[in-house]
Formats: structure tokens, sequence, C-alpha cells
């Protein structure tokens, strides 16, 4: 094993650690660890986001059920449209985009720049997400309420944007929860992790048919996010999250800055 597949390793460990000290975005350094560290294809890479995200989520989901703090039916009216969305996105969308989109001079735009400059933008916008932090809104035991139809049109958008970049969307859902079905933070966090998990894992299951799986590494480097997760939570009782998730944050949008610059170099 050579230097920058250690790196690739303990990147994958970096991921569980942030997702179990913020309780997300850590799943946004998926794809630049799998492509620039470990070489793999960017759509091959999205799709393993999928999986990593889906079953990283899943483990944090099932620690919120047991907390009561899931609301499914949220979850399920939000998920539906959403898993519907990435399945397709990933079955169809992504393989029909062609291998040369256009070319600028003597630069070409090919299919793997486009999806990692796609990527970096969706990047910009979680950092900003995380730097800014407004987790104040909407503490107060509010009525659940649904405004049904903006929440199926949000499932949709969340669900395209998750099949292209195979990141979980937090950032997205969590304000739609809060703002579209009135839910208080602490539920919008913990369901939002429910809807991640189901629909990026169906998401997956629709490369399984278009790709060749590295059942291996795959796993391997799963398993390496998931004991992440757990060292997170177990880190998380002596770091201030919210502080944490602003530094994380900076650190994204840096991220995202250099791949922008790399793509386009």
């Amino acid at each position: 094993m050579n230097i920058e597949q250690l790196l690739g390793y303990f990147g994958a460990l970096l991921i569980g650690v942030v997702l179990g000290l913020i309780g997300g975005g850590g799943s946004i350094l998926t794809v630049p660890i799998l492509v620039y560290l470990l070489y793999v294809n960017p759509v091959t890479a999205t799709a393993y986001s999928l999986f990593v995200v889906g079953i990283s989520a899943l483990v944090g989901a099932i620690r919120n059920i047991q907390k009561g703090l899931v609301d499914f039916k949220t979850a399920i009216v939000f998920a539906i449209p959403a898993f519907i969305a990435v399945y397709l996105t990933r079955k169809y969308l992504v393989p029909a985009i062609p291998e040369e989109l256009f070319s600028i001079a003597t630069f070409v735009v090919t299919k793997d720049i486009a999806i990692m400059l796609f990527f970096a933008i969706i990047m910009l916008l979680a950092s900003v997400s995380m730097i800014r932090n407004k987790n104040n809104v909407l503490e107060t035991n509010t009525q659940v309420a649904y405004n049904y139809p903006l929440i199926i049109a949000e499932g949709l958008v969340v669900g395209v944007l998750t099949g292209i970049v195979g990141a979980g969307g937090g950032f997205l859902i969590i304000p739609a929860l809060v703002l579209l079905a009135k839910l208080p933070m602490k539920k919008a966090v913990a369901t939002s992790l429910l809807i991640i998990a189901i629909k990026s894992l169906i998401g997956f299951i629709g490369d399984v048919e278009n790709l060749t799986i590295d059942w291996q590494f795959l796993l391997t480097f799963t398993a390496v996010s998931v004991c992440g997760i757990f060292l997170g939570i177990y880190f998380s009782k002596f770091i201030d999250g919210k502080q944490l998730k602003k530094g994380f944050g900076w650190f994204v949008l840096v991220m995202a800055i250099y791949i922008i610059w790399k793509e386009l170099s």
C-alpha cells in the first residue's frame, strides 16, 4: 500500500469522524478523496460516495431512531420523490451525459471535468451553509405542518443533485425540513439522516446495473468511515460542535477552490 492509498483510507476515517462530530458534512469529502488520492474515475467515485454516504447516514439514523428524534411521516414524504429522482439520475441521466461536452479554444470540457466542477459548486454552497451555521432557526416546539407540493419539489431537486455529485445534500434537506415541514432543528437533522440513507442507497442501486463495482475496496473504505463515526461521536463529548462546523466549512471552501483550480488548470 503506497502513501496515497494510506492517505485515502485516512481520509475515509476523517469522513466518519466529521460525521460523528457535527452530524453531517463529512460526506462532501468522499468524492475528492476517491478521485485525487485513490484515482477513482469521477463517475465511479460519485457512485461509491452514494454507498459510503448511505451506510454512514444509516448508522446515524439508527442512533436517532433509538432516541425518538426521527419524524417518519416527514421522512417518507420527502424521501419518495428524492429516491425516485436519484435512482433515475444514476440509472439514465449520468450515463447519457456525453464524454465531451464542449470546448473553449484548446480546452475541452469532458464529462469528468464537468462533474467535478459541478461538485465544487455544491461544495461552495455547503461551505457557506456551514460557515453561517444558523442552527437557531425554529428550535421551539412548533406544530409540524406540511407544504406537500414544495416538499415534493425540493425532494426531486435534492435527488437529482445527489445523483449527479454523490453527496448527501444535508445542507439542502435540513433547511427544507425546518421551513417546509416546520420541524424543530434537532428533529430536522435526525430525520435528514434517514432521508439521506434511503435516497443514497437506492441511487447506488442504479449504478450497480451500469458500473463494475470493486466491492472489496468499497466495503473496506466504508467500514473505515463507519469506524470514524464512532470515534467522532466519542470526541463530540469534548469538542464544541458549532465551532468545529464553522472551521470545517472553511476547509470545505478551500477544497472547493482547489478542485476548481485543478480541473481548469
